[in-house]
């Protein structure tokens, strides 16, 4: 068995950091539907602007809003009008086919990867 990537969201650029928030990242409904993304579901997120990496849970956020929001402890280190990724792995014993979207500077889907 091993971890496969399963869904990215590449070169989202966060909308908000909100450090008081109980943790989490909160993703456009819309974007997580493209990727086959869960709310609860465990992804890494990896900051191109400034080299941080984080693991934490989705939240659903509205659907068209474009919304990726940093919440909790995480937002110490990812901060408002950072690009990330954002990735989902699978355990598995065969090859997968992941599931890559890049979106645009308001995280509006763009293509599939």
């Amino acid at each position: 068995m091993r971890f496969l990537l399963r869904s990215k969201i590449h070169k989202a650029t966060v909308t908000d950091a909100n450090v008081d928030y109980v943790g989490s990242i909160t993703i456009d409904k819309d974007l997580m539907d493209k990727v086959g993304f869960w709310a609860g579901e465990k992804v890494l997120i990896t900051d191109n602007t400034n080299g941080a990496r984080v693991e934490t849970y989705i939240i659903a956020g509205a659907k068209g809003s474009g919304t990726i929001c940093i919440n909790g402890a995480a937002a110490h280190l990812i901060k408002k009008g950072d690009e990330v990724i954002i990735m989902g792995f699978e355990l598995d014993d065969e090859p997968i086919k992941p599931r890559i979207i890049l979106v645009d500077k308001q995280n509006k889907f763009v293509k599939y990867l």
